[in-house]
């Protein structure tokens, strides 16, 4: 056997044998995703199509749930809080009706 031969090989065989574990690292985990039908960064648990009209953005694999909630909140992007639902903030004091 030829040494390019030889290490043609040796090449494939590596290739091989780290398809499962390449395959299984792509496949599963934790991503998060900016949805714009939603305005939110989501958690989700599947390799995202990034198709910039409805997810604009994906960062992962993230090997659990907490490293992907950690993740989230530092990516600029993200809202740092929930945003309010309209009507749920308590009156300014001294803003009553006139008269």
């Amino acid at each position: 056997m030829t040494m390019s031969l030889m290490m043609k090989s040796l090449l494939l065989a590596g290739l091989l044998g780290c398809a499962p574990a390449c395959l299984a690292q792509a496949t599963s985990g934790f991503w998060v995703v900016g949805n714009h039908s939603t305005a939110r960064c989501e958690i989700v648990t599947s390799n995202p199509l990034i198709d910039y009209t409805v997810i604009w953005f994906g960062a992962g694999p993230y090997r659990s749930l907490d490293d992907a909630k950690l993740a989230r909140s530092t990516i600029r992007e993200c809202p740092k809080e929930e945003p309010e639902a309209a009507g749920s903030r308590a009156p300014e004091e001294g803003g009553g009706e006139p008269g």
